[in-house]
């Protein structure tokens, strides 16, 4: 793929497919993923990212209010250009397939010419963020919305850097009144092409039972719309710029595109390339090239989308609280679930945000949660009788081979995954072996001991003052013969844990881990969980040891 391929393809329509900013190719190893492994894909977007790091807004940050439509706000979260520029470089380095197309985000010229000077030696496309809807004042639509102020920072930044290689684009937001007359006046001061949509709005969704906002930031609980129900209105957008920026410019057009005809659409609306973003969430990652491919032949997409609304809160009453501590509590809700291990749920308390957590028990609905932060300090001040909402189930059921035996080990809070592992190895006819580290004894019994010694033999053991203790319990006796292991907690405890189970002489495909990444949508969509080019909020948080190894990750 060349950028000459890309100059004037609405005429000839041929389908250029692109990622777009903020969906799916978020990470380094999503980019790298989505240029090996999916080559339907011609154009990868990167996430927008800034001088600084910017911690964006807290959860919830994406809502849907039906399927297939969506509610965003995540406040242009990224981590800083001295963290993604080397990560890119190293892309780069590797060669690469595709277009990358550098998304980048700033509230002054002079920051933006610091940002494409050190983007452009390893951009194929440098688009600039004149567009997002929920970002602080200075930012995305603050600029995009008044031609003069829009076309300024693109003059300011072109005579500033007039050695610039790679071509400026520029993403417009659809909320303004004549975004033909802003395209204009952009590449009229030098721009090379245009970028559009952004979400629409911002606008307000409220959750109908709780009767308050859904999405958490300073405006209110207002987010940008993107999805199917913006669809007509990106077309609209893409036929009036252009109409005022004639065939040459490029537009990379986006927004709503879900199916095949929306691709064709787009490139009769006068767009270059297709972005494909929000669609990709009501897909499994697995058959994310399946559905690109269909998309760009016309074939059978529909068969990839989930028609279930993914994004949707169940009201809980909370029954009890029971206290392990200052710091630990074991909540139980009312209700029950059918979650399976590999799988979790979000817990959301309105106006206050939302935080993933695995379930320990379904039946009652019970959750062993740590205090850690301003979440989980509010979720400790709830009190019997209270309202908490769920949402989920996301991940996917654990895959394993059964053994006759299984040695299960815990650390912390990781304990609350255990329960449901030994449940379903009970299935099974597996005879259990249950350790669990804590960080230090308590008068009463362990949090979940009850529950877990219901299923075999369990020991505990404290850390005092040696993180992951338990492990020194272990030895070559207790993997002798069929015995496969599970372990979940804190990551660098797991590590040592699995390196230890190898060097006993455990096979490397044996041992299973918990990858509880931090995850902000569960969806998909954000990419915040990736492991190992695999999205544990679609695909489920397990992977073996000898999988975590081949991919590199970082426990």
């Amino acid at each position: 793929m060349k950028i000459d391929d890309l100059r004037g393809n609405h005429l000839r329509k041929k389908a250029i497919l692109a990622t777009v900013s903020g969906v799916a190719s978020t990470k380094k190893e999503l980019i790298e993923l989505f240029d090996r492994k999916i080559p339907s894909i011609d154009i990868i977007t990167t996430k927008s990212f800034q001088v600084q790091p910017n911690h964006g807004n807290r959860e919830p940050i994406v809502c849907s209010p039906s399927p297939g439509d969506f509610g965003n706000s995540v406040g242009l979260r990224n981590p800083g250009m001295d963290v993604i520029i080397p990560e890119i470089k190293a892309i780069r380095e590797k060669g690469m397939r595709a277009l990358l197309n550098i998304s980048l985000s700033a509230s002054s010229p002079e920051d933006f010419i610091t940002l494409i000077k050190a983007s452009d030696p390893y951009a194929d496309l440098l688009e600039l963020n004149f567009s997002c809807p929920h970002a602080a004042a200075g930012y995305g639509a603050s600029i995009g919305s008044d031609k003069g102020i829009a076309s300024s920072y693109v003059k300011a930044i072109n005579e500033a850097y007039p050695e610039r290689k790679a071509p400026l684009i520029i993403k417009l937001t659809p909320n303004v009144e004549d975004i033909g007359a802003i395209a204009k006046a952009v590449i009229d001061a030098g721009a090379d092409g245009i970028a559009a949509i952004n979400t629409v709005g911002p606008k307000q969704y409220i959750e109908p039972h709780a009767g308050k906002p859904i999405l958490n930031n300073k405006l209110g609980g207002k987010g940008g719309a993107s999805g199917e129900w913006v669809n007509s209105t990106a077309l609209e957008a893409i036929r009036s710029i252009r109409a005022a920026i004639g065939d040459e410019p490029i537009i990379l057009g986006m927004g709503g595109v879900t199916r095949p005809g929306d691709v064709l659409a787009m490139l009769e609306a006068g767009a270059d390339s297709v972005g494909i973003g929000s669609a990709l969430s009501r897909v499994m990652p697995t058959e994310w090239e399946d559905y690109l491919h269909a998309m760009k032949t016309g074939g059978d997409a529909e068969r990839y989308l989930s028609k279930e609304n993914a994004l949707v809160y169940t009201p809980h009453t909370v029954v009890s609280k029971e206290m392990h501590g200052s710091d630990v509590m074991i909540l139980t809700l009312s209700g029950k679930m059918d979650c399976q291990p590999g799988e979790f749920v979000f817990l959301w308390l309105p106006e206050v945000g939302e935080k993933p957590f695995s379930v320990a028990v379904n039946d009652p609905l019970t959750f062993l949660i740590k205090k850690r932060g301003p979440f989980t300090e509010a979720i400790f001040g709830i009190k019997e009788g209270d309202t908490v909402y769920t949402r989920g189930l996301y991940g996917r059921p654990m895959v394993y081979t059964p053994s006759q035996s299984a040695l299960l080990i815990g650390g912390g809070t990781g304990a609350a995954v255990l329960p449901l592992i030994a449940d379903r190895l009970k299935k099974d006819g597996t005879r259990m072996d249950i350790r669990v580290g804590v960080v230090e004894r308590s008068d009463g019994k362990d949090p979940l001991q009850e529950v877990l010694e219901g299923y075999g033999s369990y020991l505990s053991v404290a850390d005092d003052g040696k993180p992951g203790r338990v492990l020194d319990t272990i030895v070559k006796e207790d993997i002798e013969d069929d015995t496969s292991a599970y372990i979940v907690g804190p990551g660098r405890m797991m590590e040592k844990a699995a390196e230890l189970l190898e060097s006993l002489g455990m096979d490397d495909d044996r041992i299973y881990l918990s990858m509880e990444k931090n995850t902000m949508c569960g969806i998909g969509m954000c990419g915040e969980c990736v492991c190992g080019g695999h999205l544990p909020c679609k695909e489920g948080t397990f992977f073996t040891w000898k999988v975590l190894k081949e991919n590199g990750v970082q426990l």
